[in-house]
This record gives C-alpha cells, sequence and structure tokens, in this order.
C-alpha cells in the first residue's frame, strides 16, 4: 500500500497550498474557543456565548450560493484577498471591550463563517487545478490530520491568551494567520483561466445547476448522502457527550476533553492514511467502513466502562474523517472545474448542516429519552447508511473500472451529464 503523504509535502503546490491551511486554520481554531469565553465574560450570557458558534456556522446554509461565486471568479485571487480582508478586518475587535460592543464581534463573526464557507468552495476547486489527481486522497487526509491536530494544539493557546491578555490577542494572532495563509497561497502555481462571463443567468440559477449536478451524480450523491446522514448522527453523539460523561461514566465534566482529544487522534491517523486506502479500495467501501466505525464507537458510548468509552472515542475519531475525504475527493474528481465551486459548497452544507441541526435535536431530546437510547439509536442509524451505501451499485474503484464484459464504463461525469441534458 502507497503511502503518499511524503509525495505530498514534497509537491511545491500543495506544500504551500497545506501550509496556508494549516497556518489560518491554527488561527481559526483559537478564535473559535476566544469569541464564545469572549462573549460569557462581558456579558454573563450563556446564550449569546453559545451565539458566537451560531454566527459562525449560519452561513453554511448559504453554500450553493457562496459557492458560486467561486465559480464567477479566478480562485486563487479570491482565496488570497479573501485572507487579507480578513486578515484587516479582525484587529477591529479590539474595540470590543464591553457589553456595548458586542454587535461588532458578531458582525465580524458573521463575515468570518461567509469568508470560511467560501473559502471552502475556492479551496477545493484550487486544489483540483493544483495537485496531481493520484495526490489529491492523500493531500485531503492530510490536511484533515492538519485540521484535527490544530483543534487539539490551538484552543489551548487561545485559552492562554485570552486568560493573559483578553480577546483582543487572540483576535490579532487570527489576523496574523490569514495574512501568513494569504501569502502561502500566492506562492501556489497554477494556470487558471479567467471564467466565462455568466451573461444575464441569475445567481440562483447558476446555484441550481451545482445542486442538480451532484443530485444527479450516481456517485457524489450517493456518498454525500451517506455522509449527510452520518453526520447528522454525529451531531446527536455530540449532544449526548456530557451525558455520557456523567451519567454514564460518573465523571466529571472535563472528562470530556479528554474524550474529544483521543477522538482527536484518530481522527489525526485515519487522516494521514486516507489517501493509500484510497487508492486501494473503492470510495464507497471508504466511506462505508468509516461510518461502520463511526456506527460502533457511538453505540458503545452506551458501556459505562472508561476503558470502551476511550476505545470508542478513537473509532469515532477515525470512522467520521473518512466520509468527509471521500466525498469531498470525490467533488474534486468527479465535477467539471467550471461547477467546482457550487458543487463543492452545496456538498459541504448538506454534509455539514445537519450536523449542528441533530446536534441541537439531541440536546432538546436528552431530558426525556435516556443518553444510551440516543447513542445505541445513532450507531444503528449510521449503520443502516453504511449497509445501504455498499449495496448501491458500483463506486469508483478497481472492481468498477469495466463493465461486465470488460469494456470501459463511460465515466461518472459523462453519465451526470447525459443524465442532465436528457431531463
Amino acid at each position: 500500500m502507497s503511502w503518499g503523504v511524503g509525495r505530498v509535502l514534497r509537491e511545491r503546490n500543495a506544500a504551500f497550498y497545506l501550509s496556508g491551511v494549516v497556518v489560518s486554520g491554527f488561527g481559526s481554531s483559537a478564535m473559535a474557543l476566544a469569541a464564545g469565553v469572549w462573549a460569557k465574560s462581558l456579558t454573563g450570557s450563556d446564550s449569546l456565548a453559545a451565539l458566537t458558534t451560531f454566527c459562525v456556522w449560519a452561513p453554511t446554509l448559504f453554500g450553493p450560493l457562496l459557492g458560486t461565486v467561486a465559480d464567477r471568479v479566478r480562485r486563487k485571487p479570491l482565496l488570497i484577498w479573501s485572507n487579507v480582508a480578513m486578515a484587516a478586518l479582525l484587529p477591529t475587535l479590539v474595540f470590543v471591550d464591553s457589553e456595548d460592543g458586542m454587535w461588532l464581534l458578531f458582525s465580524v463573526l458573521i463575515v468570518y463563517g461567509v469568508t470560511i464557507v467560501l473559502m471552502d468552495a475556492a479551496e477545493a476547486a484550487l486544489v483540483a487545478a493544483a495537485v496531481s489527481e493520484d495526490l489529491r486522497g492523500d493531500f485531503n487526509g492530510l490536511r484533515t490530520t492538519a485540521n484535527e491536530g490544530m483543534k487539539l494544539l490551538a484552543p489551548l493557546l487561545g485559552a492562554g491568551l485570552f486568560i493573559q491578555f483578553g480577546g483582543e490577542s487572540v483576535a490579532l494572532l487570527d489576523a496574523a494567520t490569514f495574512a501568513v495563509a494569504a501569502l502561502a497561497f500566492t506562492l501556489v502555481r497554477v494556470d487558471e483561466p479567467r471564467p466565462e462571463r455568466a451573461g444575464r443567468q441569475p445567481w440562483t440559477a447558476q446555484a441550481a445547476e451545482g445542486v442538480r449536478f451532484l443530485r444527479t451524480h450516481p456517485v457524489l450523491w450517493r456518498l454525500v448522502l451517506a455522509g449527510a446522514i452520518t453526520m447528522a448522527m454525529a451531531g446527536v453523539n455530540g449532544a449526548a457527550i456530557y451525558a455520557v460523561v456523567d451519567s454514564g461514566l460518573d465523571r466529571a465534566p472535563a472528562f470530556a476533553g479528554v474524550l474529544y482529544t483521543v477522538q482527536g487522534a484518530g481522527s489525526v491517523v485515519s487522516g494521514l492514511f486516507a489517501g493509500a486506502l484510497l487508492r486501494r479500495v473503492p470510495e464507497r467501501v471508504f466511506t462505508a467502513a468509516g461510518i461502520l466505525l463511526f456506527a460502533l464507537g457511538v453505540a458503545l458510548r452506551a458501556v459505562p466502562s472508561t476503558p470502551v468509552a476511550l476505545a470508542a472515542s478513537v473509532l469515532i475519531g477515525a470512522g467520521l474523517p473518512c466520509v468527509l475525504i471521500a466525498a469531498l475527493t470525490a467533488v474534486q474528481r468527479e465535477t467539471p472545474g467550471e461547477l467546482l465551486g457550487r458543487v463543492a459548497g452545496t456538498a459541504n452544507t448538506l454534509l455539514l448542516a445537519p450536523n449542528s441541526v441533530f446536534l441541537a435535536l439531541g440536546a432538546g431530546l436528552l431530558p426525556v429519552v435516556d443518553f444510551r437510547v440516543l447513542v445505541v439509536a445513532a450507531g444503528v442509524v449510521a449503520a443502516v447508511a453504511a449497509v445501504a451505501l455498499l449495496g448501491r451499485g458500483a463506486g469508483r474503484g478497481p472492481e468498477a473500472a469495466a463493465g461486465a464484459d470488460g469494456a470501459p464504463e463511460p465515466s461518472a461525469v459523462e453519465t451526470a451529464t447525459a443524465s442532465q441534458d436528457g431531463s
């Protein structure tokens, strides 16, 4: 099994691009924690503290429209100037020093969320142009590893800075990371033609075109749908975590941090080997295996045992990234370049939005439903999604490269295009 991580790091474009993602991800992870603590310390309100997360998350719902922006302009300049804009905007938070300044914090966080969604769509498209196809699985896996690693380290630094110097210091750190990311993206070499003008076609029609492509694609839709169900169950799992720690393990709430750390370690390992595995097995098999690991881990959280809980966190951490890595890699391969921003934005919305929705739903059910019932049910639903994915036709992989008679089958792109042309 060939391991492409070293090749990714030796490829100029991938290395510079990954550097930008890692640096900005570090700042974002630190800011994510600091924003809530900042709002809580200035207002004393738990609701306003939670609202900081909502402000960053809400723009995900507009992924198809924001992805359309990434299809109307060149992606590299869009990434550079988006990072520059955030580097210039974040320092304004130094003026947030009382409850009266909350409007500025929330406004900046909304722009923050919009920018992140926009950059995610542009990044998916730029990677398809800048990183060779055989390394994209490794690259996406390594990116996941880096992001999970930042989630383990950056919040600690952010908390330390906040305690010592206040939220302003974390905002300035985040601004600096955006500036460094902009510099890294300028060093990526890519031949990116200017997109054709969309004429008078409305933005909503362009966004709908991306949604339609994803919905009618024989490979992508199955992967994204299975991923959406899994991420929804991950939301239920997230809602139950403190009940698992308290009622299940009889430990202090802070032990949830240990479980999250172990889960992050599982994600780091999973990301490192994702590319090599994707070269050996079809994406649907890789995704289904990840979902089954996640399903087993979630169900095991019903067992009142600390060793079992730690093992469950490893399984959850190892399984969840498989869903996102496989879907993103497939989107980058199967989508025509002129649609890639829209399709990536739509896929991100479908994959990420259910997590937050079901997190809230799970939180609402906890007072009336035993947490053990919730986690077992979440595991069963995810397992059913994995089995359904395995049982649905052929996926991209070694055994799907040819038809029954040995002749090459039409590509998924050709099939989806023909489906749209005939509709």
